[in-house]
């Protein structure tokens, strides 16, 4: 069984929201730097944002800034990201990450050992 199993992908219209969900088992999300990635065929896979361990810092690729919000649900061990005001750019597989108490976090994908299975969103009209 996967640590991290995202959720909440789907088709939507440019201009439209969608909020993914990263539900974490065997681990504890508290205790790791969680990341968001995506990636579409063909290119590399693209950090989106980071939350860290203690939910202190965040960060967020300059591509989403002002458009995407990371949280965590503690009680529901679950790491979401908000995505509003959608584009064509922003189709992918997303995928979430996550690494034992990395200090802060990061948008690399070499800093993560735990990943996800991935959520397709696709932005059409």
């Amino acid at each position: 069984q996967l640590p991290l199993v995202e959720s909440g992908g789907g088709l939507v219209q440019p201009g439209g929201s969608l909020r993914l969900s990263c539900a974490a088992s065997g681990l504890t999300v508290d205790r790791y730097a969680i990341g968001w990635f995506r990636q579409v065929p063909g290119k590399e896979r693209e950090g989106v944002s980071c939350i860290s361990s203690s939910g202190g810092s965040t960060y967020y690729a300059d591509s989403v800034k002002g458009r995407f919000t990371i949280s965590r649900d503690n009680a529901k061990n679950t790491v979401y990201l908000q995505m509003n005001s959608l584009n064509v750019e922003d189709v992918a597989v997303y995928y979430c990450a996550a690494r034992y108490r990395l200090s802060g976090c990061g948008l690399m994908e070499s800093q993560y050992n735990y990943w996800g299975q991935g959520t397709q969103v696709t932005v059409s009209s």
